[in-house]
C-alpha cells in the first residue's frame, strides 16, 4: 500500500514513520521546505524516543520519503491521511484552516479513489467539512471522481509515541462506506494479526472518542490534583490515598498522580475544544470547565509555596528549576507549568536558571534569555537559595544529596512531582516541600 500523510509534526512524522515500519510505502508531506531539506538529511524537528533511527531505517529500506508536494505525492496513494496542527482559536475552539486548506488542495488534485483520512484531533462535524470542502473544489474542475473520508484519531503518549503506535490499546476508526473500511482494514492489518483491538465506528463517534479520552484523562489528573491540596490541609497523605483509590479496578492507578498540573500539545487545547463545542450545541460540560480552572490554577502551586516560604519577597533570590518540558522524555513545552513558574519568579526579581536534557534549546526558542540554562542539574544549583523540581525526569530521582548541599545556600527543595521520599529528607536536613503531604522542615529533625 501507498499512503500520503500530510504535516510532520509530532502526529504526522511518527505516525508516518511507524506505518512505514509495517511495510508500508509512506510520503510526509509539509509546506515548510526547510523541515522536509531537513528530513530528508535524518534531521528531525522534534525529540522521541527511538524516533530517529526508525526514521533513518525507514529511508534507507526505501520505505519512507519527504517532500514540499502534495500534488505528486497523492498520484499512487491509496489513502491521505490529514496531520496539520488544530491550534486552539482565540475563542478557544479548533482552528480548522490547515486542514481545510489541505482538503481544497487534495480537492484540486485528486484523479482516482482514495481514502481521505483525518488523523489531526479535529471537532465533531470536520469530516463533513472536509468532504464538503473536496466537493467544492471537484465542481470547480467539473470532475467526479469518488472518494470517501474516514476519521483515524491518534493516541499516542508524547515520550512512548512509538510504542503506542505500534502496540496500541485500540485503533479507532470511523467510515461511512464498507469501501473506505476495507481500505483501512488492509491498512491496519499487520496490528489486527498481532491482536491489537481495531474498532470501527461511524465518523462523529470517532472524532468524538478522541476528545472524551483525553478529557476524561484530563479529569482525573485535575481531581487528583484537587485531592491532593485539601490532602495538605487536613493532614492526610496524598501518596497513601492515591494507593488507596488506585486499587480499585473501577479506578484504577493511572493518571492520579499529583503534580503541577497538565500541558503539552494534546490536553489543555482538547478541553478547551470540547467545552466549546459543547456550549455551542446548548449543552455546557460543567465538569470539564472545572477541570481547567483546577489546572490553571495547579500550575502556580510551586509557585505560592515558595512565596510563602520567603514571605512574599523573591527579590535577589537565585532559583534553580529542574525539568521545562511538560513531561519526561520529550523536548514539548506547549503549555508546560514551568512556562508559568518562571513567569510568576521572574515578575518578583528573582533570578532564575533551569536544566533540562532536552528541552533547554525549546525554552530558549520560547522566552530567550529571560532566565540562565545549566548544563547539567548540578551546575543549576551553584549558589541556589531554592531548587524546584517542575518535570520528573528519571535523572533527577536518585541524586547525589552531599553534592547538592555543598553547592545550594540553602537545602530548600519544592518538589512538584513528589519523587523523593519524606523520611530521607528528614533525615537529610532539607527543607522539603511537595505535592498534597506534610511539609519537611530542618528545625524539625531529631
Amino acid at each position: 500500500m501507498n499512503i500520503t500523510i500530510v504535516g510532520t509534526g509530532y502526529v504526522g512524522l511518527v505516525s508516518g514513520t511507524c506505518f512505514a515500519e509495517t511495510g508500508i510505502t509512506v510520503t510526509c508531506v509539509d509546506v515548510d521546505q526547510n523541515k522536509i531539506d531537513n528530513l530528508n538529511k535524518g534531521i528531525l524537528p522534534i525529540y522521541e524516543p527511538g524516533l530517529e533511527p526508525m526514521v533513518k531505517r525507514n529511508m534507507e529500506k526505501g520505505r519512507l520519503f519527504f517532500s514540499n508536494s502534495l500534488k505528486d505525492s497523492i498520484l499512487d496513494a491509496d489513502a491521505v491521511f490529514i496531520a496539520v496542527g488544530t491550534p486552539p482559536d482565540e475563542d478557544g475552539s479548533a482552528d480548522l484552516q490547515y486542514v481545510i486548506a489541505v482538503a481544497k488542495e487534495i480537492g484540486r488534485y485528486i484523479d482516482r479513489y482514495l481514502v481521505v483520512v483525518t488523523k489531526s484531533t479535529v471537532p465533531i462535524g470536520t469530516a463533513e467539512k472536509v468532504k464538503a470542502t473536496i466537493n467544492e473544489e471537484l465542481t470547480n474542475r467539473n470532475e467526479d471522481i469518488q472518494f470517501d473520508v474516514a476519521s483515524n484519531p491518534e493516541f499516542l503518549k508524547e515520550g512512548a509515541a512509538i510504542d503506542d503506535f505500534l502496540k496500541p490499546d485500540r485503533v479507532v476508526i470511523g467510515t461511512e462506506s464498507q469501501r473506505a473500511q476495507e481500505v483501512m482494514s488492509k491498512l491496519y492489518k499487520p496490528f489486527l494479526m498481532n491482536n491489537h483491538p481495531v474498532i470501527f465506528m461511524d465518523i462523529p463517534s470517532a472524532e468524538m472518542t478522541k476528545y472524551a479520552a483525553n478529557s476524561m484523562l484530563a479529569t482525573k489528573i485535575s481531581f487528583m490534583n484537587d485531592i491532593a491540596n485539601l490532602c495538605e490541609i487536613v493532614g492526610a497523605d496524598v501518596n497513601n490515598v492515591r494507593r488507596g483509590i488506585g486499587s480499585d479496578s473501577r479506578i484504577g492507578n493511572k493518571f492520579i498522580y499529583p503534580g503541577t498540573g497538565y500541558g503539552g500539545s494534546c490536553f489543555p487545547k482538547d478541553v478547551q475544544a470540547l467545552i466549546k463545542t459543547s456550549e455551542q450545541r446548548g449543552h455546557p460540560l460543567e465538569i470539564l470547565k472545572s477541570v481547567e480552572l483546577v489546572n490553571n490554577r495547579q500550575k502556580s502551586v510551586l509557585y505560592k509555596k515558595i512565596m510563602t516560604h520567603f514571605d512574599g519577597n523573591l527579590k535577589g533570590k537565585k532559583i534553580a528549576i529542574w525539568g521545562l518540558s511538560f513531561k519526561p522524555n520529550t523536548d514539548d513545552m506547549r503549555e508546560a507549568p514551568s512556562l508559568v513558574i518562571i513567569n510568576k519568579l521572574l515578575s518578583e526579581g528573582a533570578e532564575v536558571i533551569a536544566y533540562d536534557p532536552v528541552a533547554a534549546e525549546e525554552c530558549h526558542r520560547k522566552i530567550g534569555d529571560t532566565i540562565s540554562y545549566a548544563k547539567d542539574q548540578y551546575e543549576a544549583l551553584i549558589d541556589a537559595d531554592a531548587l524546584l523540581i517542575v518535570t520528573e525526569w528519571s535523572e533527577f530521582k536518585l541524586p547525589n544529596f552531599k553534592v547538592m548541599e555543598k553547592l545550594m545556600r540553602e537545602k530548600l527543595i519544592f518538589d512538584g512531582r513528589n519523587i523523593y521520599d519524606l523520611y530521607e529528607m528528614k533525615e537529610l536536613g532539607y527543607t522539603y516541600y511537595s505535592i498534597g503531604r506534610e511539609i519537611v522542615k530542618k528545625e524539625s529533625i531529631g
